[in-house]
């Protein structure tokens, strides 16, 4: 009963993900007939509503790269199950973007506005594949795995999780987050940039660099297999043309 318990619980966890998922691309892309989105009129004076909107990204950055942290769920998997330690952070950082669209201010002021027709639908091609190549990128490490249904489908059959063996499989060969460059195409690809809409995407832009170094050093820790990969691969930009070296190497 408790693993079938832990499986639910993870399929809840995720069902909430993905729901959110979903309205973040409403939400960024500004689309229409949505209860709250990323742009619209101002509610506050601009002072305090600038003020919750830091609030609101700060309390997502410190949830989503806390909880993230070995030491955080060594000791977070003393309260809860260890195969519902993933699930569990899915569902916070769930939360934590609810939460974020609930209460979000608009500020009001325009950056740019592009007119021509040609600019608007670049910059609609770069939010879908945006968005596209964040999805196709959980897939390409194991979208399982990462938002925890690996884990609890592990659990309710009884056997062990194994953790996943580094691998670079397509995007990840070109550079090492490509995650992070949908998110990037994502925030900053619209071809209405509001005030609002630009403080969103500079803070989430410098939580992310913040981040990565958070990140890569766990990786380092977990894969020492990874100290080469960083060095031959690109962290966000793709290089031209391949090393001398790697060419070889691949040839081989």
């Amino acid at each position: 009963m408790k693993r079938f318990a832990i499986f639910v619980y993870g399929i809840v966890c995720y069902a909430v993900f993905f729901a959110t998922f979903l309205y973040a691309i409403a939400f960024i892309g500004d689309l229409p007939d949505i209860p709250r989105s990323i742009d619209g009129e101002p509610l506050l004076p601009s002072g305090q509503a600038l003020a919750i909107d830091l609030l609101l990204l700060t309390l997502f950055a410190v949830q989503h790269s806390v909880m993230a942290r070995p030491a955080f769920k060594a000791v977070w998997t003393r309260i809860i199950p260890t195969a519902a330690e993933r699930s569990t952070y899915v569902l916070f950082s769930s939360l934590a973007l609810i939460a974020l669209f609930r209460f979000w201010q608009p500020l009001g002021g325009q950056v740019w506005s592009l007119e021509s027709t040609v600019g608007q639908v670049l910059m609609y091609g770069g939010f879908a594949f945006g968005w596209a190549l964040v999805l196709y990128s959980t897939f390409l490490i194991n979208h399982f795995d990462l938002f925890g249904l690996r884990q609890v489908w592990l659990e309710l059959r009884g056997k062990p999780y194994t953790p996943l063996a580094f691998k670079t499989p397509g995007a990840y060969r070109l550079v090492r987050h490509p995650l992070y460059v949908g998110w990037f195409f994502a925030f900053w690809c619209t071809p209405n940039m509001s005030v609002t809409h630009m403080l969103f995407a500079l803070v989430s832009t410098a939580y992310i660099l913040a981040a990565i170094s958070f990140e890569e050093r766990d990786l380092l820790q977990a894969h020492p297999e990874y100290a080469d990969y960083r060095r031959r691969v690109p962290m966000l930009l793709p290089r031209l043309r391949a090393p001398v070296q790697q060419e070889m190497d691949e040839a081989a």
